[in-house]
Formats: C-alpha cells, sequence, structure tokens
C-alpha cells in the first residue's frame, strides 16, 4: 500500500516536469515565431527628385526650313519642260526646268552677225586712220581729215565693243532659258507647266535649302522673355527620346492679332537628314537660372525645436534622421534644396513617433 503510494506521487512529478518543458518550448517557439512574423513597423514613404524651381514650358510647332528660295529664269520665255515635282529633292547644278530656246538662238545669231559687221568697220576705220597718220605726216593732208580719220575709227572701235558685250549678253541669256538648282533642298512648290509664258523673276520653283532647318512655334508674351534667356530643347514625335539643341533666332516684333502669340524661330544645327521638313516638333523651354528643388509631403517633415529633418529609409530597413535646407512650405507640402539625395526614400507618414533605432518595412511608396 505504502509502495503504490509513493509510486503514485513518483509519477505525478514526473508529469508536472515534463507538461512544465512543454509549456517553456511552446513558450520559446512562440517568442521566436513573434519575432519572425514582426520584421519592422510598416512605413510610407515617397522618393525624392529634384527639378527645377521653375517649371519648364513645352509648346507645339513645326519644322520648317531657314531658307526657302523662289526661283524663276531671268529671262522672259515659254516654258518648254519642267523637270522636277513637289517634294524631290535636287542637288546644286540640277535643271529644273527649261524654256524654248528658239527666240534666244535667233538673238545670239543676230548678236553674231552685228560682231561680224561691226570687226569689218573696225578693220576698215582702223586702216584709214593708219593712212591718214602717213599722209599727214608727209604733209599731203590736213589736220582736219586727220581728226575726221581718227573720229571714224574710234566709232568702228566703240560699235565693236558694243558688238561683243551683245554677244556675251545674248549666251547668257541663251544659259538663261535652263533654271538650275543653286543649293542642295527639297522642292516644296512648282508654279508653273509646260506651255506657259513667264515673264523675267516670276517664280517658277520653290526650293527649301538644307543647309539649316528651324522649329516655328508661337509663344504667349509671358514667356518671351524666357524664350531670349532660357534653355530651348526640341523633341520630335517621330524620335521621342532625343533632343536637339535649339537656339532663338527671330521672334516677331508684334504679337498676332487671333491669339495674341509670338511666333518665335529656333535654329537646330544638330538637325540631320533624319529631321524632314513639316514635322511636328515639342519645344521645350527651361529656366538656366532656376534652382533644382525637391517637393515632399508636408507630413514626411521632422522638427522638435531643431533644424528642420527627414526619415531616410535603407534597403535593409534602417531610418536615418538627415538635416534638410527647407525654400519654402506650400499647403501640404515642402520645397526643400538641399540635405538629401536624388532617388532617397523618405519616410511620409507618423514620423513623430519613429524611433531612429527601429527597423521598419516599406509598405506602399508615394507619388509627389
Amino acid at each position: 500500500m505504502l509502495v503504490n503510494s509513493i509510486l503514485s506521487s513518483y509519477y505525478r512529478l514526473l508529469t508536472g516536469v515534463a507538461l512544465a518543458g512543454a509549456v517553456i518550448a511552446l513558450t520559446g517557439c512562440n517568442e521566436k515565431a513573434a519575432e519572425k512574423a514582426d520584421p519592422g513597423r510598416p512605413v510610407l514613404v515617397a522618393a525624392v527628385h529634384y527639378e527645377a524651381e521653375t517649371p519648364a514650358r513645352s509648346f507645339v510647332g513645326t519644322i520648317r526650313p531657314r531658307i526657302e528660295t523662289d526661283m524663276g529664269f531671268r529671262v522672259p520665255g515659254k516654258i518648254a519642260k519642267r523637270l522636277v515635282e513637289v517634294g524631290q529633292t535636287v542637288d546644286v547644278g540640277q535643271p529644273l526646268a527649261t524654256l524654248d530656246e528658239v527666240d534666244l538662238k535667233l538673238q545670239a545669231e543676230q548678236a553674231e552677225a552685228e560682231l561680224s559687221a561691226a570687226t569689218g568697220v573696225l578693220a576698215q576705220a582702223a586702216a584709214s586712220e593708219q593712212r591718214a597718220k602717213d599722209l599727214r605726216a608727209k604733209g599731203w593732208t590736213t589736220e582736219a581729215q586727220m581728226d575726221q580719220s581718227r573720229a571714224a575709227a574710234d566709232e568702228a572701235r566703240a560699235r565693236f565693243n558694243r558688238a561683243e558685250r551683245s554677244v556675251e549678253l545674248t549666251k547668257n541669256s541663251l544659259s538663261y532659258a535652263t533654271l538650275v538648282a543653286d543649293t542642295r533642298g527639297v522642292v516644296t512648290a512648282t508654279l508653273v507647266d509646260p506651255g506657259q509664258v513667264v515673264a523675267s523673276g516670276q517664280t517658277a520653283v520653290r526650293v527649301a535649302r538644307f543647309a539649316e532647318k528651324e522649329a516655328v512655334v508661337a509663344i504667349p508674351e509671358t514667356l518671351v522673355g524666357r524664350a531670349k534667356s532660357g534653355v530651348a530643347t526640341v523633341t520630335l514625335w517621330s524620335e521621342g527620346d532625343r533632343k536637339y539643341a535649339a537656339r532663338l533666332r527671330e521672334v516677331a516684333p508684334s504679337a498676332d492679332p487671333a491669339t495674341r502669340t509670338y511666333l518665335a524661330k529656333f535654329s537646330l544645327p544638330d538637325a540631320g537628314d533624319t529631321v524632314s521638313l513639316g514635322m511636328t516638333a515639342t519645344l521645350t523651354l527651361s529656366d538656366s537660372s532656376s534652382e533644382r528643388v525637391a517637393k515632399l509631403p508636408l507630413s514626411a517633415l521632422y522638427s522638435q525645436g531643431g533644424d528642420p529633418s527627414l526619415y531616410i529609409v535603407d534597403d535593409a530597413g534602417q531610418v536615418t534622421l538627415k538635416p534638410v535646407s527647407v525654400k519654402a512650405y506650400e499647403s501640404n507640402s515642402v520645397v526643400i534644396s538641399g540635405g538629401v539625395d536624388e532617388g532617397d526614400r523618405v519616410v511620409a507618414l507618423g514620423v513623430q513617433k519613429l524611433d531612429p533605432a527601429q527597423k521598419v518595412r516599406v509598405v506602399s511608396a508615394l507619388s509627389f
């Protein structure tokens, strides 16, 4: 009986020890599980992005040639052939159109005949002048006859020179019967057709030069000053990832009466053959003297009587308090000019309850 009582007490003691060990083990597991399940305090962050304090402005324009020439014949006549069409690329010296050369050839032949006649008259007058000089030297003629022979020779020489110039002019006129391009470019308009009679200087073909291209945009009067002093860049819809440097060349002296904007022309010195005339361009104007600032939520700013600061979160979830330079305060945001780097992640909410030694977990990112 006594033995059974002792065994029963012993078994109860072993059971209690086992239960206590199980409770301790379960408690340790729960604590480890809790530590593993709680990696840090969840926070919202905002990325730091610096940009010009004065925002850039963009305008839609078109690509135009800086020089567009109206080309015409230097002599009147009837159009025989038109050798180009709109949109065709032409090179230096390439024929664009020709005139009927019949009348011009007749004029050239007439000038040649006049030159031949003037040559004969000059030879006869020169011989008479020489004979008069010989006779005068021997005393067989008077001074009046000598002067008459000299005058006739001078007139013959003048007629000969005039005939020579007439031949040169008719040859030039005959060469002008072919209208040629004086520069490399593209034909933007053809204003004559075969059979049409044109006057001297009348526009026959319009050629836009490839030498330099420009972007033409309409600028509101409030931004004319920035257009003159700011930095301009141009992007094309066909090449959205490439920017071309632009330089203001000309601003209209008066505003358009309908739109009240000023027509501005920006040269594109780096534009190559891929930039075609008539393309749609986007001109961006930025202020070169504008300070670069970052705008962040006002709730991200931490200040306990000292300098304004921000909590920066790294990839490991650690936070660091950094002082910043505040440029301005707005209704829901703060504008900073320095203290943090581009791309840093800043705690946006709950910074007053955040402990620098506490590990955090990013649950979302705000775009501001």
